[in-house]
């Protein structure tokens, strides 16, 4: 006998089955809803600062009190702290003696002698601290006659000066100095 082979099918043979699909791995997921909750979170909170800034500057919502009107309150107003006095300085606020920081005496030829001012504040209240007093002096004894200087007293206690240089007519000439004005800068 003859063997004949079957028919072949009328459809195509079936596909076999696709495996079963990988689980989802959920993890970028929840980091894209968390980093959206966050986002929404600085956002909310955002607009909450906002409008409670703005909130402080409108007025409160008040309500009609049921207590009597007649007595009214009276609020203090709150006073700016006064500003600081100073007292008014003259050449009677100060004294001043000589230091004498260089002396080079020729016989009787006399002497070239470097001095500088040493000033003490006679008052008994503090000297207005953002003040530059100006403070003019006369230096008796030089050869010549008078030599007038000026020197600033700022910070209450830095004093800016010039060394004053005089050639005296001995070595026994007395010199003498004396604060003849005052000025006061703010």
């Amino acid at each position: 006998m003859t063997h004949t082979p079957p028919p072949p099918p009328e459809f195509p043979p079936p596909t076999p089955p696709e495996p079963p699909a990988p689980p989802r791995n959920w993890t970028n997921a929840i980091i894209i809803g968390s980093a959206a909750a966050v986002i929404v979170a600085v956002v909310a909170t955002g607009i909450v600062v906002v409008q409670s800034r703005d909130g402080d500057t409108k007025p409160a919502a008040t309500t009609k009190s049921s207590a009597p009107t007649d007595d009214p309150v009276t609020v203090a107003a709150e006073e700016p702290e006064p500003e600081p006095t100073y007292p008014a300085v003259d050449e009677d606020s100060f004294e001043m003696t000589l230091r004498t920081t260089e002396r080079q005496c020729f016989g009787s030829a006399g002497c070239s002698v470097t001095v500088e001012p040493n000033l003490t504040y006679l008052g008994f209240e503090d000297l207005d601290p953002d003040a530059v007093y100006e403070i003019t002096y006369e230096i008796r004894g030089d050869e010549s006659g008078p030599v007038i200087e000026t020197a600033e007293l700022s910070d209450q206690t830095t004093l800016n000066y010039t060394p004053t240089s005089l050639s005296t007519a001995s070595s026994g000439t007395k010199i003498t100095v004396e604060i003849t004005d005052v000025l006061q800068r703010p």
